[in-house]
């Protein structure tokens, strides 16, 4: 496993993500813990969450507990100080959270402290913003994206609010740096821009969706990523499930997060599977699993990546983490260019 600085931090992190978002749903706390245990022992020092978690389904019942079986491994574990814990705020949201209310500053002042409770800790490693107030490209909106109705006055106002709060919350001790979810290039730049000019926490990084399958971080979000030392925190980088192959043929297998959703998200179309196919059979070609391949793609980025993985299971996890140090050579790399330009977006 490799070590990344966090954006331009002093926190260093695993280029692998342990994310949680099952924990609680699909992952009962035993097999999370033991997910925790096996991941540290990898080399992976860092673990994703969020107050929205778990999801499969999203439900208002069970909202915060991924963050609570995460705290309760600290607890039990003693071993706060050999992870970095990430947990976001949610936006605006059908009713999931707080009856759908997003977030501003004082609504940040409070969810830092109830994600606090939750983990079990003192500080959040990383404190995120789930998703933009004014709204999104990300998960499959970018189709029909209107940014049109956007008020970049309040939206500057918004930003001010939230920076100042997180201000507070760094300067009291309970977050150590701040990132962004699902962000445009426009968004971070602006985060970025404010936080310089007003002596504000600055935002070390942004968890966008990205895979062999999902590109869109590849060219002016990866230009601002380089020159303004943003971390990306890659989210899905096996698209849900999807570049393992289990779901090849149309196959749904029993407990999959498929089988849960049919559609994984609007990642379901007449492209999907057979663009899918694509990477299958170069990873087949070469000998290797179709995963550890797509794992090991996102360190060879031009840019700094700590990519987040989900394992439903323990048995998955172990399966994934024979791959952690794979190195792909330039004949594969190639391959995966010439895939990505003949199916550049099959969702």
């Amino acid at each position: 496993m490799q070590m990344i600085p966090l954006g331009r931090t002093d926190i260093q992190v695993s280029d692998w993500c342990l994310g949680t978002m099952t924990y609680g749903n699909q992952t009962p706390q035993d097999d999370a813990h033991r997910q925790i245990d096996m991941a540290l022992a990898a080399g992976i020092n860092f673990i994703d969450t969020a107050e929205m978690y778990p999801v499969n389904p999203i439900r208002k019942e069970t909202v915060g507990k991924s963050e609570e079986i995460v705290g309760n491994w600290v607890a039990a574990s003693g071993r706060r100080d050999d992870v970095v814990i990430a947990t976001k705020v949610s936006g605006d949201n059908p009713g999931w959270v707080r009856d759908g209310k997003g977030y501003d500053g004082k609504v940040i002042a409070e969810t830092i402290d109830n994600s606090l409770m939750r983990l079990k800790t003192d500080y959040i490693d990383l404190y995120q913003m789930h998703w933009p107030m004014r709204g999104s490209y990300m998960f499959r909106q970018n189709w029909t994206f209107d940014p049109s109705s956007q008020n970049r006055a309040q939206t500057m106002d918004h930003m001010m609010d939230v920076l100042s709060a997180l201000d507070v919350a760094v300067k009291a001790g309970k977050i150590r740096a701040i990132g962004m979810s699902n962000e445009s290039t426009w968004g971070m730049t602006q985060w970025t821009r404010l936080a310089e000019e007003h002596g504000l926490p600055r935002m070390a990084s942004v968890q966008n969706e990205y895979s062999l399958l999902c590109r869109l971080y590849d060219t002016d979000m990866a230009e601002m990523a380089v020159n303004e030392d943003v971390t990306l925190l890659s989210f899905s980088p096996l698209a849900c499930g999807l570049l393992t192959g289990k779901y090849q043929n149309d196959v749904i297998p029993a407990g999959s997060r498929r089988s849960i959703g049919p559609d994984l998200g609007g990642r379901m179309t007449p492209r999907t599977l057979p663009t899918v196919q694509v990477y299958l059979d170069i990873a087949a070609k070469h000998g290797i699993a179709p995963d550890h391949m797509a794992m090991a793609w996102q360190r060879t980025r031009p840019f700094p990546i700590s990519a987040i993985f989900g394992t439903t299971t323990a048995t998955q996890l172990e399966h994934l983490l024979e791959g952690r140090n794979m190195e792909l050579s330039s004949e594969i790399l190639k391959e995966i260019s010439a895939a990505h330009r003949a199916h550049p977006m099959p969702y």
